[in-house]
């Protein structure tokens, strides 16, 4: 099954269930706050799982007490797809298991 971009509205409709996410340039971000720099550098581990689970990696930034995601999907030239939307929903369950706000 061919992996498709998502139009302006589907993508609108999928953040709505994605409390936190947003579209900044063709791609989907967030940014959770955690109350240490060993939680943050936990939760990237845990994604870095999931990403490796879905064979689908997005950019992730590590600060002090943050962990910022951004994602898109490269084979189809840099726009968000149900890959993109499937990676996001799977941070977000796994996030408040590290304090992530």
């Amino acid at each position: 099954m061919a992996v498709e971009p998502l139009s302006p509205q589907e993508i609108e409709d999928r953040l709505a269930e994605l409390p936190g996410w947003s579209l900044d340039a063709d791609r989907l971000t967030r940014t959770y706050r955690l109350g240490s720099h060993i939680a943050a550098a936990a939760l990237v581990m845990h994604i870095a799982r999931v990403q490796d689970e879905l064979d689908h990696h997005s950019d992730l930034t590590l600060g002090y007490h943050d962990v910022t995601v951004s994602v898109h999907t490269h084979s189809v030239g840099g726009k968000v797809t149900e890959l993109d939307i499937e990676l996001a929903r799977r941070v977000s369950a796994l996030a408040p298991a590290h304090g992530a706000d």
